[in-house]
């Protein structure tokens, strides 16, 4: 006998909107202070799992089309590649790059080469993790 969640899954779309707007604010502020990408990725995935267990594996699926093994592997590569590109410009393995740009919205602003390490380290724990929880969800 199927029971009706209606209150249980109305609550977890808020629920999960917040803890994806807390995962990027992590990921964000991981640079200067405490965060970063792999707390954030943990902090991001526990949203999705959170949508594994009150909602089915298929309608889960269908709203999130991705393949979270394909998206751990991008992970891996923007990560490994931020390394090899330091390389490649006769730099330490994971020599991090920073410039100060003008932008119009925001201002004086610093962009570095470690906000693409750290959205690898992001994708990379997302991926695995939720692989790891949907394969375990298959086998039961």
């Amino acid at each position: 006998m199927k029971t009706n969640d209606v209150i249980l899954q109305t609550v977890t779309r808020i629920v999960v909107f917040i803890i994806l707007t807390f995962g990027v604010e992590l990921f964000l502020s991981g640079h200067n202070n405490p965060g970063g990408g792999f707390i954030g990725g943990l902090v991001l995935s526990s949203a999705f799992v959170l949508l594994y267990l009150v909602n089915d594996i298929e309608t889960v699926h269908k709203g999130i089309p991705f393949d979270f093994k394909k998206i751990a592997a991008l992970g891996a590569f923007l990560a490994v590649g931020t390394g090899i590109g330091s390389v490649l410009f006769g730099k330490d393995f994971l020599t991090q790059a920073a410039r100060h740009f003008n932008l119009p919205v925001f201002g004086e602003t610093e962009l570095s080469t470690v906000i693409v390490f750290e959205a690898g380290v992001a994708l990379t724990v997302v991926g695995v993790v939720v692989t790891i929880i949907s394969t375990i969800s298959e086998d039961v």
